[in-house]
C-alpha cells in the first residue's frame, strides 16, 4: 500500500468569528499537506465547523435568528477567511450534515451495545463556552469558568454516561506505549498527570440542550458536543456512512490542535475510540497560543491582530511564512505587526526575493535572459555551493516533517544567504565587463540559478504563491507545488524559456507607513466593511455609437494604450469582483492595476499574459488600493462578460497602440 497522511484541524466553533487563532492551525495544516503532497505522498486535509450545543442556541438567540441561519452565515465567513488566506482543503465538514449527525448515532449504538453507556442522573456546574462540566468547590455560590471569566451554569437533568473510569489504565497503557501519541512531551505529562489523578464517569447527553444530535432511540435526549465534535475525524472519512470511501486509505490521522482543548482530544477521544475498537490516531500534537504583549490574544483585552488588517497589508505568502518562522510550533508565541513587517524585509524581501531579482537580472543582462546550463562548453557548478544546499534540503524535510517549522525554515534561509555570498564573493558584474572571463562568468550564474531553482522548490510549502511567480520567471514551466524537490538532481536537462519580465516578488515594505495605517484602522469597527466599488475599474469596448457620438481623432490619441505583461494576480480581499493585478508597462518600476474580472479568470490564469492597458489614466483608489491605469477588455453577450484584449504576435512591452 502506498503511503498516506491525513492532516485535520479542530473543527470550529461558530459562537465567534474567525479569528488569527483559526487562521494558525489551519495554515499550518496547510502547508504541511502541500509539504507532503510535494513529495508524491498521497495526503488528505479536513477541516470544518463544530455547529451544536447551547452556546450555539444562546448565541443565535441573541443575535435574535433560527439556529440554523446563525451558524450558516458564520460557517460562510469561515470558508470566506480560508479561501482568502489560501487554504487548499480537501474536504469541509459541519457537524450539521446528515452523514455526519448518522454516524455519530451509529457511534453511539456500538458503545451502547458493548456496555460503555448507561443512563443516570447529573449535577453540577457547566460552562456553555467551554461545552464541558467543571470540577469546581461544591461551596462556592456561583463559580466561575477560569478560561472564559463566565458564571458557570448548575445544570441537575437526567443523563446518559460513558464509562470513562473503565478506561483509566488502558490510556496510561497508551501514553506509555506510545510517547509519540501526545505531543510535545510537556503536553503528554499533562495527560498523564490527568489520568492519574483518577477518571469519573463522563455525562454524554442532555435534555436541557436541544440543538444537538438526538440519542438513538430517546430523542428527549441530544449527545454530548464533544462526542459529536470529535467523531468528525472519522466520519468525515466515511466511517458509518457512504459519504466518502478514504476511512481505510487515509485513517489514522495526524491531530493538530491548540491546548485549551488537550483533554478532549488526547484523553477523552482515545477513550471512545478504544471503547469501539476503532484504530487511535497517529499523533495528538499541542500547538502554543498566539500572544500579544505576553497575553493571549482576545477581543475583551483590545490586543487582537484582525485578519482583515493583515489582507489589507500583507499577501497571504507574507502572513503565511511568517506564523511558521515566527512561532515555534508547539510553544506559545508573540504575534506582532511590527514583528511581521521585520520578518518580511529581512528574510523575504532581503533574503529569497533579493536572490531571486539579482541572479535573474544577471541572467536578462549577461546571457539575453537564456539561463547558462552545465551542458554548455566550460560552465561547472560549485561544488562546494551544492554540498550545502543538499545539506539544506536534508534539513528542512527532516524538521518540517517532524513539525520544527522554524527550524526548517532557518535551514532554507541558511541556503538561500549561501547561494547570496556565492554570488557576491564572485562579483559577476566584474567578470561581465572582460570577454576573457565569459566562462567563469557562466559557471558563476549557472550555479546561482541552479541553487535559486531549488531553494524555489523547498519553499513551497511556505511561500505557494511567491514561488510560483518566481518559477515562472525564472523561465520554468510546470507547477513548483508538482515538482519533488528531493528527486530533482543539479544540471539536469530543463525546458527553459527566455527570461523577460522580472518583478520582486517581495517588495520591502515601509514599516513606518504600515504601522501608522493600522494605528489609524484600529480606531474604526474591525468587522466594518468598505463599500463595494459601483463601476469595475475595465475598460469594455462598447458597440458603435451614432454619428453624433463619434470623437475626433484628436481626442483619440489623448488616450495612451501600451502593452503590458501580467507579472502577478491576486484577488482584492473582500471582494468578489476585484483583481489585483501587477504589470509590466515597459517602465522602469511595475505598476498595480484593480480589475473587476474576478468572477470570470482565476489570477493564476493572468499571470504571463498580455494585454493593453490604458497607462494615461489618472490614478484611482479602491479598497484602500491605488490602481494606476485601466485593462481593456470586449464586452460579450447580456451578461457583459469581459474578454481581455491580447496579441497573436510577441510585441514588446509598453509598445503604444495606435
Amino acid at each position: 500500500m502506498s503511503e498516506t497522511f491525513y492532516v485535520t484541524t479542530p473543527i470550529y466553533y461558530v459562537n465567534a468569528k474567525p479569528h488569527i487563532g483559526h487562521a494558525y492551525t489551519t495554515l499550518v495544516a496547510d502547508s504541511l499537506t502541500r509539504f507532503k503532497r510535494q513529495r508524491g505522498i498521497d495526503s488528505f486535509m479536513l477541516t470544518g465547523t463544530d455547529e451544536h450545543g447551547i452556546n450555539i442556541e444562546r448565541a443565535a438567540e441573541a443575535r435574535g435568528v433560527p439556529v440554523k441561519q446563525h451558524v450558516d452565515s458564520i460557517v460562510e465567513e469561515f470558508k470566506a477567511a480560508f479561501a482568502r488566506l489560501g487554504v487548499d482543503y480537501d474536504l469541509w465538514i459541519r457537524t450539521t450534515d446528515p452523514y455526519h449527525e448518522a454516524s455519530v448515532q451509529k457511534l453511539w449504538g456500538i458503545l451502547k451495545e458493548r456496555g460503555y453507556i448507561y443512563k443516570g442522573h447529573y449535577e453540577g456546574w457547566f460552562c456553555g463556552s467551554c461545552n464541558e462540566f467543571k470540577d469546581v468547590d461544591e461551596k462556592t455560590d456561583q463559580p466561575v469558568c477560569a478560561i472564559h471569566e463566565k458564571p458557570l451554569d448548575r445544570i441537575a437533568e437526567e443523563s446518559y454516561f460513558f464509562k470513562f473510569s473503565a478506561m483509566q489504565q488502558r490510556l496510561l497503557d497508551l501514553y506509555r506505549d506510545h510517547p509519540e501519541f501526545v505531543q510535545p512531551e510537556v503536553r503528554r505529562n499533562e495527560v498523564i498527570s490527568f489520568v492519574q489523578g483518577g477518571l469519573k464517569d463522563l455525562s454524554l447527553s442532555r435534555v436541557s440542550v436541544k440543538w444537538g444530535i438526538p440519542v438513538p432511540d430517546d430523542p428527549a435526549h441530544t449527545i454530548y458536543v464533544w462526542f459529536d465534535a470529535l467523531a468528525n475525524y472519522i466520519t468525515a472519512l466515511g466511517w458509518g456512512n457512504d459519504h466518502y470511501q478514504g476511512f481505510d486509505r487515509y485513517w489514522p490521522a495526524l491531530h493538530l490542535v491548540g491546548k485549551d482543548i488537550l483533554r478532549f482530544h488526547a484523553v477523552y477521544w482515545p477513550a471512545f475510540l478504544i471503547a469501539a475498537g476503532i484504530e487511535l490516531p497517529r499523533t495528538v500534537f499541542v500547538h502554543g497560543m498566539l500572544l500579544r504583549g505576553g497575553q493571549k490574544m482576545g477581543k475583551t483585552l483590545g490586543n487582537a491582530i484582525q485578519l482583515n488588517v493583515l489582507h489589507g497589508h500583507f499577501t497571504n505568502d507574507m502572513i503565511r511564512y511568517f506564523l511558521l518562522r515566527e512561532v515555534a510550533f508547539g510553544q506559545d508565541g508573540e504575534v506582532t505587526y511590527e514583528a511581521l513587517i521585520d520578518r518580511v524585509n529581512s528574510d523575504l524581501a532581503d533574503g529569497l526575493g533579493n536572490l531571486a531579482s539579482r541572479t535573474l537580472t544577471m541572467i536578462k543582462n549577461y546571457f539575453d535572459g537564456v539561463p547558462p546550463r552545465p551542458q554548455a562548453a566550460g560552465t561547472e557548478f560549485d561544488e562546494d555551493v551544492r554540498s550545502i544546499l543538499e545539506s539544506a534540503k536534508a534539513a528542512f524535510d527532516g524538521e518540517f516533517g517532524s513539525l520544527n517549522f522554524s527550524r526548517a525554515l532557518e535551514a532554507a534561509w541558511r541556503g538561500i544567504a549561501r547561494v547570496d555570498k556565492y554570488i557576491t564573493d564572485h562579483h559577476p558584474w566584474k567578470l561581465a565587463k572582460q570577454d576573457s572571463n565569459s566562462d567563469e562568468l557562466r559557471a558563476v550564474i549557472a550555479t546561482a540559478y541552479e541553487g535559486l531553482r531549488h531553494l524555489v522548490l523547498l519553499t513551497v510549502p511556505a511561500l505557494p504563491d511567491a514561488t510560483r511567480q518566481i518559477w515562472r520567471q525564472m523561465g520554468l514551466g510546470g507547477e513548483p507545488l508538482h515538482i519533488n524537490p528531493n528527486t530533482t538532481t543539479w544540471g539536469e536537462g530543463l525546458d527553459i524559456s527566455k527570461i523577460y519580465a522580472i518583478s520582486p516578488a517581495f517588495p520591502k515594505l515601509n514599516k513606518e507607513k504600515i504601522m501608522a495605517e493600522i494605528d489609524s484602522e484600529s480606531t474604526t469597527a474591525p468587522e466594518a466593511q468598505p463599500p463595494q466599488p459601483q463601476t469595475a475599474p475595465t475598460s469594455k469596448i462598447e458597440p458603435a455609437k451614432a454619428d453624433s457620438e463619434k470623437i475626433a481623432i484628436d481626442d483619440f490619441v489623448k488616450i495612451d494604450l501600451r502593452v503590458a505583461t501580467v507579472l502577478e494576480a491576486e484577488r482584492v480581499p473582500k471582494s468578489d469582483k476585484l483583481l489585483r493585478i501587477i504589470v509590466d508597462v515597459g517602465e522602469p518600476q511595475s505598476r498595480q492595476i484593480l480589475a473587476g474580472i474576478a468572477e470570470y479568470y482565476k489570477p493564476e490564469d493572468l499571470v504571463g499574459r498580455k494585454i493593453v492597458v490604458v497607462a494615461n489614466l489618472a490614478p484611482r483608489k479602491m479598497r484602500g488600493l491605488e490602481s494606476n491605469g485601466m485593462l481593456l477588455a470586449a464586452s460579450v453577450g447580456e451578461s457583459g462578460r469581459p474578454v481581455i484584449a491580447t496579441f497573436a504576435e510577441d510585441v514588446p512591452n509598453g509598445a503604444r497602440l495606435k
